[in-house]
Formats: structure tokens, C-alpha cells, sequence
């Protein structure tokens, strides 16, 4: 006997709220895995303490301890948290905008233009501080970001397009990059760590400068999600449902711009953090962004700060730059996702 169409809904009507429910509870779940890696890296370090020590030092502030764990390892763990946020929401919403699954600030040209602006404003007008040279790196991004949009078609832009734009644009800043530090010894000196990306340059005023911006770009791209799931189907399909794709395209590089132009200029050009956690999300979220993009703010500092630990880690007593190490881990990762044949698809 064939049902009824009542009797099919009652049949997968629960099905949906089940998926909610799986999908809340993963992200609660992904909540207590950053949970345990922010606490990781707090208690790991190239300098060995006990977990006694590193209780004392973080509660019971004494001397040494207190500078390592707190000073140090606190901040450090803070800003990761930051920057491996916003380098994750800035890469869903690149894909989503573009509808390329291999878009992420690195490959269009956003952290390169960021850097080349840093290193100019270090090494031409004499900036050191952060509050100084976050400004050029807010400028760089965008400028470039414009410069890649208008390179691959603008309103025409294609994924391949985009990709190749930005690409070349790369490939022309980090060459500007390393003419400057070759000539000039005392850039190379101060930029050496900040262009591998580093969270060793944490502090409390350092996270204090970045962090409104930090606040402004989540909330702006939070807020983009059900505009952006729209977009990512489509320009005519986007227009039938009621989105407006020039406004949503603006605030999209927008928040993009702000999150990756923040995170540089406190941690220097960290690849494939963006490109890699938006992928992993997906394959459990489905396409739709009111997931993704709160899984990827969770994740992706994840990753960031497990890198950083493995990094201290590896070559004690010295140390891996977390740049270095999401580069050696993201390089392997990137030419899977290449040959995914699904990966044509968002």
C-alpha cells in the first residue's frame, strides 16, 4: 500500500531537527576539542614545566613561572585564538563569495598584499608598532583585494579566473617581499619570524589593538550567512530569493578584508588555515553557511594553536614558527583537495 503524502511527512518530518541536533551537538563538541588545545598550549612549551608549575604560574603568579605561562604562553594562546578565527570565517566567506572551493586569503592575494604593506610601512616610514603598521596592512589587503577582483572579470569574475588573479598578484608581492629584506639587513632582521607567521610577538597590548577589529569582522561575516548562501547559489537564483548581491558582495570582502588584514598584521601571512578548515567543515555541514561559518570560528584556532604546540615541540629547545608548520601540513592537504573530484562543488 502506498502512503499517503500526510503519512510520508510524518515519516521525515523528524529527520531535520535530528540533523540540527547532531549539528549542535558537534559544535559543542568542537568547543571542548578548543577547549583542550587552548589548554595544550598553555601547559606546552619549548621550555619544559611541570603542570604544577604552570598551575602556580598561571594562578599564583611567581616570578619566573608567572612570565612564561602568562606573559608568554597566555597571550600567545589568546591570539591564536583570535587570528585562527578570523582566518577561518575569512576563508568560507571567500568561497562562498567567489563559489570557488579553493579560496582562501592566501591564494587571492589578501595576506600578500597585507604583507607587502606591512614590510613597506617597516621599512620606508620607519613604523614599529602594531597600532602603526595594522592601518597599511588594513590597506593592503583591500587594495589588492580589488586589484584581484578587477584582474579576474569583476562582476564576470570566474573561480579559475579569481584564482589565477590572485595567483600572479602573489607571486609579484612575495617577490617584493624578498627584494626588500635582501637589501636591507636591518629589515631582514626585524621581519624575519613575522613573514614565516609567528604568534611569538603576542602581548596584552598587542591583542587589545587588534582585537576590536577582530570583533568587527566576525560579527559582519556571522551576519552575511544566510545573504552568502544565496550568492553561492548562483547570481539568478541569489536575485529571485531577494538578496541584494552588491551590497553582500561589498560586506563579504569587507569582513574578509578586516579579519585577514587584523590577523596579519599580528601574526604575518599564515597559509592555508582558511582553505583547509572551511573544506573539513563542509563535509559535515552540508553547503549551508549558518554552519559553516560557526564551525570554522571554532576550528580553525584549533588547528592554528595544535600547530603552534607541534612547532615548540619538534625542534626543542628552539622552536617551529606555526607558519612553517600549517604550510607543511596545508601543502600535502592542498593537492588532495585538488584531486577530489568534488571539490569542483561547493
Amino acid at each position: 500500500m502506498v502512503d499517503s503524502p500526510p503519512e510520508r511527512r510524518a515519516q521525515t518530518a523528524p529527520a531535520l531537527p535530528t540533523r540540527r541536533a547532531a549539528k549542535a551537538f558537534g559544535l559543542l563538541l568542537s568547543l571542548a576539542v578548543l577547549g583542550l588545545v587552548a589548554l595544550a598550549s598553555i601547559a606546552v612549551g619549548a621550555k619544559g614545566l611541570s603542570p604544577d608549575q604552570v598551575w602556580h604560574g598561571l594562578f599564583h603568579d611567581t616570578g619566573t613561572y608567572g612570565d612564561v605561562v602568562v606573559d608568554e604562553r597566555l597571550a600567545r594562546t589568546v591570539l591564536g585564538l583570535l587570528a585562527g578565527a578570523a582566518l577561518g570565517l575569512s576563508g568560507a566567506v571567500l568561497q562562498a563569495l567567489t563559489r570557488n572551493p579553493l579560496a582562501d586569503p592566501g591564494l587571492l592575494g589578501i595576506n600578500a598584499g597585507a604583507s607587502a604593506a606591512v614590510v613597506t610601512a617597516i621599512t620606508w616610514f620607519g613604523v614599529t608598532s602594531l597600532s602603526g603598521y595594522v592601518w597599511f596592512a588594513f590597506g593592503g589587503a583591500a587594495a589588492v583585494g580589488a586589484l584581484v577582483w578587477f584582474l579576474g572579470g569583476g562582476r564576470g569574475a570566474t573561480p579559475v579566473r579569481l584564482a589565477l588573479a590572485g595567483t600572479a598578484v602573489s607571486a609579484a608581492l612575495y617577490g617584493y617581499l624578498q627584494a626588500v629584506m635582501i637589501t636591507d639587513d636591518a629589515a631582514l632582521g626585524r621581519m624575519r619570524f613575522w613573514t614565516v607567521g609567528s604568534l611569538t610577538s603576542a602581548t596584552d597590548s598587542a591583542i587589545a589593538q587588534v582585537l576590536p577589529f577582530f570583533a568587527a569582522g566576525t560579527v559582519l561575516a556571522l551576519a552575511l550567512a544566510r545573504p552568502l548562501n544565496a550568492v553561492a547559489m548562483g547570481d539568478d537564483t541569489a536575485r529571485a530569493l531577494g538578496a541584494n548581491l552588491g551590497r553582500t558582495r561589498v560586506l563579504a570582502m569587507l569582513a574578509a578584508t578586516v579579519l585577514c588584514g587584523a590577523a596579519t598584521a599580528a601574526c604575518g601571512p599564515i597559509v592555508f588555515v582558511g582553505l583547509m578548515v572551511p573544506h573539513v567543515v563542509r563535509s559535515f555541514t552540508g553547503p549551508d553557511l549558518r554552519w559553516i561559518l560557526p564551525y570554522a570560528t571554532v576550528l580553525s584556532p584549533v588547528l592554528l594553536l595544535g600547530a603552534d604546540v607541534v612547532g615548540r615541540v619538534v625542534v626543542r629547545p628552539s622552536e617551529l614558527q606555526v607558519g612553517i608548520v600549517t604550510a607543511i601540513i596545508g601543502g600535502p592537504v592542498f593537492v588532495l583537495l585538488v584531486r577530489r573530484r568534488r571539490t569542483a562543488q561547493l
